[in-house]
């Protein structure tokens, strides 16, 4: 039977091996176990985008609903023997049901105050631009500029001293949009990050904007060849850092699921750290590719704030009855939802300047 949903058509072998699968990947699913419910998790949600596809269930806010169930971690992809881009296939059913008027509200809402967002964004990037002469454009990553400004001046400081002589990029990579379900506003956004880029050299200090420019935007058609997270710039230069230069108690690391399953840096800031602190970080009991998603993610703080909110209180407990310490990230998403919760955590770019300083 052909899919009726334009966008899904091309994913109707991944939905197939989804809606047969007998849930071996509902375990990886950080929102299906915190909400206990079987219509989100990966089998639950990949169906219900199938059936609704299929037209055999009606195309309404609740049978929509579950696609905004998900935060992007892609855990489910690495448990799933079949590699299943389920977040994928899940961002292109929010856009169908976004285009038909049937996203959760909270969804609506965030596309309508993007333009607001975005230049509030451009505010606080052109107050770190150091004005001048300049070789590459640096991408902060607008929940580092709006909610972690420290860090942000920190990243400002560490692209001059990595890369060189940078322009800070004025404008949000558009990634809310994508999340949203809003598919003609992610690609105008994409398409004015390319116009603002401009064929230079693009370093991108927020993982979930380095996977938007390298994955995301190549799927909407726009191209942005020269992008590279940031983290790579200084772990290729990481004789320069300090040996030991930060001192004080234990430091655990927490894979942020952009960088980690997303953009497979697992060693990078692992390796920074161990530079820094003389030692190798601690761990999460799971960690890596099997890492737990804080739920900063895929608009989920929005969406299902409760559900958020728990993911992370989950990570905080876990650390803390390991013994606790510094929790670190390198993720300006998950940064901000740790410190909503009350957990003191630092990024790995605030502690690489710490260091420097």
């Amino acid at each position: 039977m052909t899919l009726k949903l334009p966008l899904l058509a091309p994913h109707d072998a991944t939905l197939q091996k989804c809606v047969y699968c007998p849930k071996l990947s509902r375990a990886a699913c950080p929102i299906s176990n915190v909400e206990a419910n079987e219509t989100v998790t990966p089998w639950g949600k990949m169906s219900m985008a199938y059936f609704t596809a299929r037209e055999d269930v009606p195309i309404d806010e609740e049978h929509a609903d579950p696609a905004w169930a998900c935060s992007a971690c892609y855990a489910c992809r690495e448990r799933c023997e079949h590699k299943n881009e389920v977040a994928t296939v899940l961002c292109d059913a929010r856009a169908e049901y976004f285009a038909r008027g049937v996203a959760p509200e909270p969804a609506r809402r965030a596309a309508a105050s993007f333009a607001a967002h975005d230049r509030a964004c451009a505010e606080k990037a052109e107050a770190l631009d150091a004005g001048g002469a300049w070789e590459s454009v640096l991408l902060v990553g607008c929940s580092y500029l709006r909610h972690a400004p420290e860090v942000a001046s920190a990243i400002a400081m560490l692209a001059r001293r990595f890369v060189g002589p940078v322009r800070i990029v004025r404008r949000c990579c558009g990634l809310p949009l994508l999340y949203a379900g809003d598919r003609e506003g992610f690609v105008a956004a994409a398409r004015a990050m390319q116009a603002e880029v401009g064929g230079a050299h693009a370093v991108v200090a927020d993982p979930g904007c380095a996977r938007a420019l390298l994955v995301d935007y190549a799927r909407v058609g726009v191209d942005i060849p020269e992008a590279q997270p940031l983290v790579d710039r200084i772990f290729a230069s990481m004789d320069a850092l300090p040996f030991g230069g930060l001192r004080g108690g234990p430091v655990r690391y927490t894979d942020p699921c952009q960088l980690g399953r997303g953009l497979g840096r697992y060693e990078e800031p692992r390796a920074i750290l161990a530079r820094l602190t003389g030692s190798a970080p601690l761990d999460m009991h799971r960690h890596r590719d099997a890492g737990e998603c804080s739920g900063g993610g895929g608009l989920l703080p929005l969406t299902r704030p409760q559900t958020s909110e728990a993911m992370a209180d989950a990570l905080i407990a876990e650390h803390h009855v390991a013994g606790g310490g510094l929790l670190v990230t390198a993720c300006g998403s998950s940064l901000r939802r740790f410190r909503s919760r009350g957990e003191p955590a630092e990024d790995l770019y605030a502690l690489v300047a710490a260091a420097l300083s």
